[in-house]
C-alpha cells in the first residue's frame, strides 16, 4: 500500500485516475522516472541513479526549479517508510536551522543519505503536482495547471498578503463540481 502526501494547499482535479496505473506501477514508474537528473537543481553533483527499477521505488517526488516539492508525494508503506519519515523530521535535522526548513532538511537527505536516494523517483512535475500560479523560480508557464492534470497546488497562497487561499481554492473548486476535469 502507499501513502499520498498532499498539501493542504492542493485540489485533487481529476479524481477518476488511477495511482496506480498513472503512477506506481513498477511498469509505469520506470518509463517515468527522471534518471541521471540533479537531485536539486539546476546543478547539484548528487543526481538519481540511472539504473533503478520501478519495483525497487519506496518515495516518489516531483521537483520544480527551486528543488524538491513536499507539497504532494508518495511514500510506500512499510519499514522504509518509517525509517525516511523518522529521518526526515528527526530534531537533529529540525534544529540545523535550514533556511527553507522541511523543504531543505529533504533536499539534505535525499542528497547525502545513499539509503533515501537509492529509493527514489523523481517523476515529471506535472504527472503530481502542478500550480494555479506562474513563478518564474518554479518552473513557470511549464508547470501551471491544464485541464486533466490530477492535482493544482495553491502554491504560495498562504504567504502572500495579496492573495486569497479560499478565493483560489474557489476558483478550482467551481470547475471540479462542473465536472471541467479530467
Amino acid at each position: 500500500t502507499y501513502f499520498f502526501a498532499l498539501s493542504p494547499h492542493a485540489l485533487i482535479m481529476n479524481p477518476t485516475l488511477n495511482l496506480r496505473t498513472h503512477i506506481f506501477s513498477p511498469k509505469t514508474l520506470e518509463k517515468v522516472m527522471l534518471r541521471e537528473k540533479p537531485v536539486v537543481p539546476p546543478d547539484s553533483v548528487i543526481k538519481t541513479f540511472g539504473n533503478l527499477k520501478g519495483d525497487r521505488i519506496d518515495l516518489i517526488l516531483t521537483q520544480d526549479g527551486e528543488g524538491l516539492c513536499q507539497g504532494s508525494f508518495i511514500v510506500k508503506n512499510g519499514e522504509w517508510a518509517k525509517f525516511f519519515l523518522d529521518t526526515w523530521f528527526d530534531p537533529l535535522y529540525r534544529s540545523y536551522n535550514f533556511q527553507k526548513a522541511e523543504a531543505h532538511a529533504l533536499e539534505h537527505i535525499v542528497q547525502w543519505h545513499p539509503t533515501i536516494l537509492t529509493k527514489l523517483a523523481l517523476i515529471p512535475h506535472r504527472l503530481l503536482n502542478t500550480y494555479n500560479v506562474d513563478i518564474a523560480s518554479r518552473g513557470g508557464k511549464d508547470n501551471l495547471y491544464k485541464e486533466g492534470d490530477f492535482v493544482v497546488r495553491l502554491v504560495g497562497c498562504e504567504t502572500d498578503p495579496k492573495r486569497s487561499c479560499e478565493d483560489e481554492f474557489e476558483e478550482f473548486y467551481v470547475r471540479l463540481k462542473k465536472g471541467k476535469v479530467g
